[in-house]
């Protein structure tokens, strides 16, 4: 049976069962009502079984007819949205990344028209998070997170090493000529609150009590930095175009290696064609 499926007969009974009347399912077709109750009789007889019972007024559904529709419904919902994704001939394909901030302002964003020009027929869509992800309930394709690769239950290819470095103002770090000058400055923190004792045992110098305020992004660290509020600890080349701009300079060429970014996914994820063609156009970039 499955290697000639009557789709016109099977188009004809969902749309019949929808609207509980052969002459409306006719309307909808395009065809005559006949001709809707020519293919539903022929649908019937080829399974054996009797899907509508004939009111005098419209129809009812037999048991069979009940348990078939929520199938059909469902494969000719699903027909229709991948044919609405074919345009001029190319299929058009969503693909969600879910992208850390600081990665995705200071590094993707400017690659994006590359991408774009590339494979202008994925439709990408962006979200930021702050490195913890739920890829079910956000429904990401690949996340871009911080880390040192190792995430229960996810493939992950690294993309860039960010080591941290220390960023100030030009008028703060004037001040500063030795790491030791850090003493009695506000030290700004991300969330991983380790990051400044890992670069003072880097440069030889006890810790300390470390305090400061602390941000769940660099990006928002960062901007802190250039109004002057304290010292940031974050990975320089997320932040090329400030430090270029003169907006912030390295107070010190120390840097601390605390983690790389990572192109991640899940390991129960179907590779689709935008993933793939995703991921080996961003582990290009990142090896540019």
């Amino acid at each position: 049976m499955a290697k000639h499926l009557p789709l016109n007969a099977l188009r004809a009974f969902e749309s019949s069962a929808r609207h509980l009347s052969f002459t409306r399912a006719a309307r909808e077709l395009n065809v005559t009502q006949a001709a809707v109750s020519q293919q539903v009789r022929a649908l019937e007889e080829r399974l054996g079984a009797r899907l509508f019972t004939r009111l005098p007024r419209g129809l009812g559904m037999t048991d069979e007819g009940l348990a078939l529709l929520p199938v059909l419904s469902d494969a000719f919902a699903r027909i229709e949205a991948v044919l609405r994704q074919f345009e001029g001939g190319h299929f058009h394909e969503v693909l969600t990344v879910g992208v850390v901030g600081t990665f995705a302002v200071g590094w993707l964003m400017p690659r994006l028209n590359r991408f774009r020009a590339a494979h202008p027929f994925v439709e990408l869509r962006l979200l930021t998070h702050n490195n913890l992800v739920d890829f079910a309930a956000e429904g990401f394709d690949f996340a871009i997170r911080f880390g040192d690769g190792n995430w229960p239950g996810t493939q992950a290819t690294a993309l860039l090493d960010a080591p941290l470095t220390v960023l100030c103002t030009p008028e703060l770090a004037k001040r500063l000529h030795a790491p030791r000058d850090l003493a009695g400055q506000t030290l700004l923190r991300s969330y991983r609150r380790d990051e400044w004792a890992l670069w003072f045992a880097q440069a030889g110098l006890p810790g300390g009590a470390i305090r400061g305020p602390v941000f769940d992004s660099s990006r928002l660290m960062i901007e802190a930095a250039m109004q002057g509020a304290g010292v940031a600890l974050a990975p320089a080349r997320m932040f090329e175009r400030e430090i270029q701009a003169g907006r912030l300079v390295r107070a010190f060429e120390l840097e601390v290696d605390t983690g790389s970014y990572w192109l991640t996914w899940l390991k129960s994820k179907r590779m689709t064609a935008a993933m793939q063609a995703f991921r080996a156009w961003i582990v290009a970039e990142a090896a540019l």
